[in-house]
């Protein structure tokens, strides 16, 4: 993991920053995301941690040209030196020439730069007639359209590595199919780090020179290249070489050009991520409807049902044919839209069915399916009665006991009458019992009912939810980092497509 310099300042931080965002998508993506991705992105990363390590107060600028471009000339004729080497000597050489504004040792050693090919271009004595190219370091790489094999492969070790580039194009062999579908079509996005010079531009009639230059711009839009700074110069004579050196010190002067070629190689990191995953994650996990569908598959609806008609509740064994319905759905829901890599990682964090299957089993068994204990209602409702019964049996006695003695009409009619009442008594205190049973067999299929959904949503929640989670949270990584959406950093690469920022995922019925 990078750490932050802590004297970085806030282009540098926020650059870090998204490069340990990017770091921690690929440690969270692993084995699901392909392998030419992970290298791309592995390859940006270096070079952009190497680069910031040195500092950005250094400008790296390369002429990149064909044999016979003149590139090297147009070095000599920047720096105000006679150093890189041109003409027949020229393509004997796979060294890099370097000229430098200021010290930058660290920084060629990273490049490779042999040290006697550098060069320092600003001394006391130019007093501040170079003040606008301080921090530049000049390079003049070899032929890109070489013979020799070690020419072009320090090129495309180079170019990477490079803030600025400068193509630098003649008029015979600008539109070389060498340059174009080499090396220009694989810079597309990269624009505001290039600009071409059509040099010996003083071997076309003038009249001629804009018609020229324009055809270069149509080919570079059709490379797929848009606003790239097109500059006619000469070497040879000097034109256009002021122009061009205005805009060397523009991009040096910006203190910039370091971070924007950063931006532009982790832009190409985060590209590399984009097709690796989904447009967003599932919103919610559809945990309360599994958790009912498995308490249907053990039988506990019917089971509770048994409890109510006063029996003993029963489960049956969970089916596999029916589990797999289950789990199939689960995973229609819970990755249905993923990429295939994310959507196999999903089935792979979850059990199987047998797994499932067993741990339902598992979890079942601890349910208590003793036959419900009534005797306590039972006990109520027999008391209840017999002194209802008692009671009935005493009014009747006296009731005879009163005609026996010819009592008077009224005693005797009153305790007919209570006769009456205990008998309604009774009955009333038999149906109460009753209803007492019915809610004690309602209350412990409830009881029963509520455990089974218990162990059951804990199964649900140990082999489906909680690795589902995983997966869509390492999904929810990369996709931010390759989004440019992590909170790390400023900047954001949004691909056409890519799905707007999201809550995190949740669990709902």
């Amino acid at each position: 993991m990078t750490d932050l310099p802590p004297d970085a300042g806030p282009r540098t931080r926020a650059l870090l920053h998204r490069v340990r965002d990017l770091e921690d998508a690929l440690a969270r993506g692993g084995e699901r995301l392909p392998d030419e991705a992970v290298t791309s992105v592995r390859r940006s990363l270096l070079a952009v941690q190497e680069r910031l390590a040195l500092g950005v107060d250094h400008t790296v600028v390369a002429l990149v040209g064909g044999t016979g471009s003149g590139k090297s000339s147009l070095f000599n004729a920047l720096s105000g030196l006679k150093f890189a080497d041109v003409g027949a000597r020229r393509p004997t050489t796979s060294s890099v020439t370097a000229c430098t504004w200021g010290g930058a040792d660290a920084l060629l050693d990273w490049l490779g730069v042999a040290a006697d090919r550098r060069i320092e271009r600003e001394s006391a004595l130019d007093g501040d007639t170079q003040a606008d190219l301080r921090g530049l370091v000049l390079l003049d790489l070899p032929d890109h359209d070489s013979v020799a094999q070690e020419h072009r492969e320090v090129v495309d070790r180079l170019l990477p590595m490079v803030d600025l580039l400068v193509w630098v194009v003649d008029p015979q062999k600008y539109a070389d199919d060498a340059l174009h579908t080499g090396y220009l079509r694989h810079l597309v996005g990269h624009e505001s780090s290039m600009l071409v010079v059509l040099n010996q531009v003083d071997t076309v009639p003038v009249d001629a020179q804009a018609s020229l230059l324009n055809d270069v711009a149509r080919l570079l839009r059709e490379d797929g290249l848009v606003d790239v700074p097109v500059h006619a110069a000469s070497a040879a004579t000097g034109d256009g070489v002021p122009v061009l050196r205005g805009a060397i010190a523009r991009a040096v002067a910006g203190r910039g050009q370091a971070e924007r070629r950063a931006q532009a190689e982790l832009d190409d990191a985060a590209r590399a991520l984009v097709a690796t995953v989904g447009p967003d994650e599932p919103r919610n996990l559809p945990r309360d409807a599994t958790v009912e569908e498995l308490v249907r598959v053990v039988g506990a609806d019917a089971g509770a049902e048994a409890v109510v008609a006063g029996g003993p509740p029963e489960l049956v064994a969970a089916e596999p044919e029916r589990v797999a319905v289950v789990r199939r759905s689960w995973m229609e829901q819970a990755a249905g839209e993923l990429p295939a890599p994310w959507r196999e990682a999903v089935d792979a964090a979850v059990p199987s069915v047998e797994g499932l299957t067993a741990e339902m089993e598992r979890a079942v068994a601890a349910v208590d399916t003793a036959p419900a204990d009534l005797s306590g209602a039972v006990r109520r409702r027999r008391s209840a009665v017999a002194w209802a019964v008692l009671g009935v049996l005493l009014v009747a006695a006296a009731v005879a006991v009163a005609l026996l003695v010819q009592d008077a009409t009224g005693p005797a009619l009153a305790l007919g009458a209570a006769a009456v009442v205990a008998l309604v008594a009774a009955a009333a205190t038999a149906v109460s019992a009753r209803r007492a049973r019915r809610r004690a067999c309602h209350e412990r299929a409830e009881q029963f009912l509520a455990a089974v959904q218990l162990v059951v949503g804990g199964v649900v929640d140990e082999a489906l939810v909680v690795p589902t989670r995983e997966v869509h949270a390492d999904h929810r990584a990369v996709r931010r980092a390759a989004t440019g959406r992590s909170a790390g950093h400023r900047a954001a690469v949004v691909p056409p497509g890519a799905g707007g920022e999201e809550a995190a995922a949740t669990v709902s019925s």
